[in-house]
Parts: structure tokens; sequence; C-alpha cells
């Protein structure tokens, strides 16, 4: 599979999160060519505010590997990740990132802040930005519109 294929994977996962009422944003860890954690965000349905798509990516890739370090591993994730998320990335030592969309009012890897490649921080990622951008962002767009409805 390519990148833009394993962020189909992501947006499936934010799909499910939009059903449930939760910012529709989801995440796939890939290692060796395999998925080996898939989530999306679930902060309302577990009143936890670390429940960010991220998070529970890594939490599940590194229970699946039985190790904290996901050296070697893609995180692929639908909007671009916020200071909690990308501080998890680089102290998981993931080594890339694919994003999707850009979240100019929380982004941490290039909109407000770059954690992700902070030259004080003792590990870097490499970056790819926009992979499947207009799908993500439509999706958020959506979502918002929808709630504001309501």
């Amino acid at each position: 599979m390519n990148d833009e294929e394993y962020m189909g994977l992501a947006l499936a996962e934010a799909r499910k999160a939009y059903e449930l009422g939760e910012v529709p944003i989801g995440a796939v860890v890939v290692k060796d060519g395999e998925v080996i954690a898939t989530a999306y965000n679930l902060r309302e349905t577990g009143h936890d505010a670390t429940a960010h798509a991220e998070v529970l990516a890594i939490r599940r890739a590194c229970e699946k590997i039985g190790h904290w370090r996901l050296t070697g591993a893609t995180l692929y994730v639908t909007i671009e990740p916020c200071p909690m998320c990308a501080g998890a990335l680089v102290m998981s030592r993931i080594d890339r990132l694919v994003y999707g969309a850009a979240d100019y009012k929380a982004g941490a890897v290039e909109s407000l802040f770059n954690i992700t490649n902070h030259s004080g921080l003792n590990h870097r990622i490499e970056v790819r930005a926009g992979v499947r951008e207009e799908e993500c962002r439509i999706l958020m767009k959506d979502f918002f519109r929808e709630r504001r409805k309501k």
C-alpha cells in the first residue's frame, strides 16, 4: 500500500468518530508494511482529554509490538497533530508522520508550532503533509457545520 491508501484507512477511522459525534480524526500506525494499530478520537465517549486518535493509536501500537519505541513506524492521521500528539510522536520515536489537512488553530507540526522537528528535542520526524487533504478537510468541515446546526 502507499501513503494515499493508508490515509484511506485513517479516513475510515475518522468516519467512525463522526458517527459517534466525536471530532472526526482517524489514525493508523504502520510498521514494516503492516498496520499495527488504528484509532479514532474518543474524548467525548471516554471523558478523556487525552483520547486523541494519535495517542490511542500510539498506545495500541506499543502494546502490539511490546515496546514503547516505534522506530521504523509511520503514523497516518487525517488532521495535523496538536501539541500533545506531536509530543507523543516524538516521545514514541516514530520515524515518519503523514497527515491530511493542516490545523491552523492547534497544529503543532507546521501550522502553529514545529514540535516534530524542533532542534531542542532528541528526535526528529520525517513529515509529509497534504495527503488526501481535501477529503480530510471536508470531513471536518461537514462535522462542524452539522454541529452548529444542532
